[in-house]
């Protein structure tokens, strides 16, 4: 694992942050993720990962007719579709974030697809998420291998997914600017 340092400075996991890989994690799930936390409670945290696109569109698994990339949410229940947002007229949807939001009217959120208020610019569609059962992602956090982050939601839109984790580390300053540029196999360095 990564250095033996205080990576998170006693920061909480809440709603709308986001975990970051420590750069050499192992696990092929979640190496170099970015993961938004959508639901953290006492009894676990549901979270979807922000980098990681599929070659499937949206259209290949909805009847949405915007040709949107899917992203791998995570490795659990690989058969469910889960989006966030920047529209906040959909009904039941979660804000996360200054304007973010996660879930709600799926017949809704197809309607603003149609009329062209839903688009790649403003919102990300995702198979599977991620989850940790009571106490999981704090055991894990412990182990070093997550970073919490506070970050900008909107900006997610905006940036490339093979750049943000690196943007996100870089976005940190400090000791984090500097994992962003660690190798992903110190081997080749």
């Amino acid at each position: 694992m990564l250095l033996d340092i205080d990576l998170n400075q006693n920061k909480a996991i809440t709603k709308g942050c986001l975990l970051i890989s420590e750069p050499f994690l192992p696990d092929p799930n979640f190496e170099r993720s970015v993961i938004l936390v959508c639901d953290h409670q006492e009894n676990g945290t549901f979270g979807l990962i922000l980098n990681k696109p599929t070659d499937m569109q949206l259209s290949d698994v909805s009847d949405f007719t915007i040709e949107e990339l899917l992203y791998g949410g995570g490795p659990v229940e690989a058969n469910t579709l889960h989006f966030i947002h920047t529209i906040s007229a959909v009904e039941g949807c979660v804000e996360l974030q200054n304007g973010v939001y996660w879930g709600g009217n799926l017949s809704q959120l197809q309607t603003y697809s149609n009329t062209g208020i839903l688009n790649e610019r403003n919102s990300r569609f995702f198979i599977g998420y991620s989850g940790w059962a009571k106490n999981q992602l704090k055991q894990e956090i412990d182990q070093k291998t997550w970073i919490i982050a506070d970050f900008d939601l909107e900006r997610i839109f905006r940036i490339d997914p093979t750049e943000l984790w690196r943007e996100v580390l870089r976005s940190m300053g400090g000791k984090y600017k500097m994992f962003a540029n660690f190798p992903a196999d110190p081997r080749l360095n």
